[in-house]
């Protein structure tokens, strides 16, 4: 089914906010996701100036209009308004028009404004009251419901209902803040390049400036400011692709420390303050948890394996989480990760959304709903993380398939934790990940060994030190024998030579 394409008309410099929250709405919504598509005119290819013939002619090309009025009127062409043109234009081509009105009396807007209302009246078009964005949210969405049943029969599903009313709920109007804190070119523009790369599978060089800046826009991530014709980040593009979110939201930082032992202490072994990009962010904490924990070395066929004490796609995912669903009115907390010699803890300030609750996320039965979802959706194109409330589930069972027990869901003074406990003395419990480079890098060399060399190779890969006047005394061959083994298991990158003549030694060395 062809995507219902929806215009979003109203005064740009006053109702931005409200513009940001239908686009957020519309892209976040699983349902009229979709099925819809929210077109703005600043969407349209750039233009040196502001043209009622392109917002006339980008309105031709939708399905629908939908209006938001505020107090004030906007710019005029002639005796109307851009936007009440536009409201004109789709009833002469008698597209559906939704109306959705700021405010609950009409006394303190313009003149024009209200002589437009009284025309909406006349026109018998059912309108909508909202008084902030939750209430904005709702009716926009139980209008777009309505039009897309009678346009096409479709309706969201028990499930998609469900979520998205959750969603609403607890969306926090933090992210879709239309700042003038950072112009787009102040923000990281190849990690934005790269998000849209994963998030429409393309590849990094095919897309041009222009496909990335519409990519932004369409998540929400960027506005366009009339009054300067520029580009600024919204929050959640300023949180996700500002070089340093902290420098405008101090709470955008993660808090490290690392402890000799299972207690914190006033002298931490290690401790980092990480800024950044969120996406290059996460892979800092990741590395800092990496320094901080042991990795033991396993022999898998002829290759040692460094494994980690922690599986790194499972901090990952709490770390994601914690970034996607904390609370940022909160802005005198920031998200802590602290690693103790038996357990990594990641606190995210903020207790769930409602009606999300600890016990539920521990169930791992719950639908899906998240306090930012704007942020969610972008952070899941860069970590190939699914938006599915899945993210317990996907723990625990990375946690269990390393060999550890389950990830523990808690809060303390407020802060959301996940609690990563480890193998403590027993290091053995950690298994080797099924799909370990190592296996698959030598196991075809180790194919091609007779029994003679796959002994030399263990050897070996065990630490030793071996000669050719060791192998010959060992398996009984020549001298030439062995030299020869040593320069396959050397061509295979499983022995590496020190030394010249008789003072030549074979060590273990990976091929590089």
């Amino acid at each position: 089914m062809k995507k219902l394409r929806i215009f979003v008309s109203s005064v740009q410099r006053e109702l931005e906010n409200e513009r940001l929250t239908v686009l957020s709405l519309v892209t976040t919504d699983s349902f009229l996701m979709a099925h819809c598509e929210a077109v703005l005119y600043e969407f349209a290819p750039a233009s040196p100036a502001v043209s009622t013939r392109e917002c006339l002619d980008l309105l031709d090309a939708c399905d629908a209009c939908l209006s938001i009025v505020g107090r004030e009127y906007g710019h005029t062409v002639g005796d109307a308004s851009i936007t009440h043109l536009e409201y004109r234009r789709a009833k002469e081509r008698s597209l559906p028009v939704l109306a959705f009105i700021k405010g609950a009396g009409d006394a303190e807007r313009d003149t024009g404004t209200r002589s437009w209302l009284s025309e909406i009246r006349a026109d018998n078009i059912k309108y909508k009251r909202f008084g902030n964005i939750l209430e904005l949210q709702r009716e926009v969405r139980a209008s777009l419901l309505k039009l897309l049943r009678e346009r096409f029969g479709v309706s969201p599903s028990s499930e998609q209902e469900t979520i998205s009313e959750q969603t609403i709920d607890a969306t926090s109007p933090f992210e879709s803040q239309p700042l003038k804190r950072l112009k787009v070119q102040n923000l990281d523009m190849a990690l934005a390049r790269r998000m849209t790369a994963r998030a429409d599978s393309r590849t990094e060089p095919g897309l041009s400036d222009a496909d990335v800046l519409e990519s932004m826009l369409i998540r929400g991530l960027i506005w366009f400011d009339s009054d300067s014709r520029e580009y600024f980040g919204t929050a959640a593009g300023i949180v996700l692709l500002g070089k340093d979110p902290s420098a405008v939201f101090p709470q955008c930082r993660f808090l490290c420390d690392a402890y000799r032992s299972n207690l914190p202490d006033g002298d931490p072994s290690d401790q980092e303050d990480v800024r950044g990009p969120v996406p290059i962010a996460i892979d800092r904490v990741i590395s800092f948890v990496d320094r901080n924990t042991r990795h033991p070395i396993r022999i898998v066929g002829l290759e040692r394996v460094r494994l980690d004490e922690y599986p790194s796609e499972a901090l990952r995912e709490a770390l994601v989480n914690a970034v996607a669903h904390r609370n940022y009115e909160d802005a005198g907390r920031k998200i802590m990760v602290e690693v103790f010699s038996d357990r990594v803890v990641v606190s995210s300030p903020g207790l769930p959304p409602k009606p999300l609750t600890i016990q539920k996320l521990r169930s791992g039965r719950y639908k899906p709903c998240s306090r930012n979802p704007v942020l969610a959706q972008a952070l899941s194109h860069f970590h190939r993380i699914e938006e599915r409330g899945s993210g317990m589930r996907r723990m625990h069972d990375q946690m269990i398939s390393h060999g550890l027990g389950a990830p523990i869901l808690t809060e303390d003074t407020g802060y959301l934790q996940v609690v990563f406990t480890g193998p403590g003395n027993d290091i053995k419990r950690l298994k080797i990940p099924r799909t370990t480079s190592a296996q698959s890098s030598l196991g075809e060399a180790a194919s091609t060994l007779n029994p003679r060399q796959k002994k030399m190779a263990k050897l070996l890969v065990r630490g030793e030190e071996l000669t050719s006047r060791r192998c010959q005394e060992l398996y009984g061959v020549s001298r030439d024998t062995a030299n020869g083994d040593f320069d396959l298991l050397a061509t295979l990158g499983i022995a590496q030579r020190k030394g010249a003549g008789r003072s030549t030694i074979y060590v273990y060395g990976t091929k590089r």
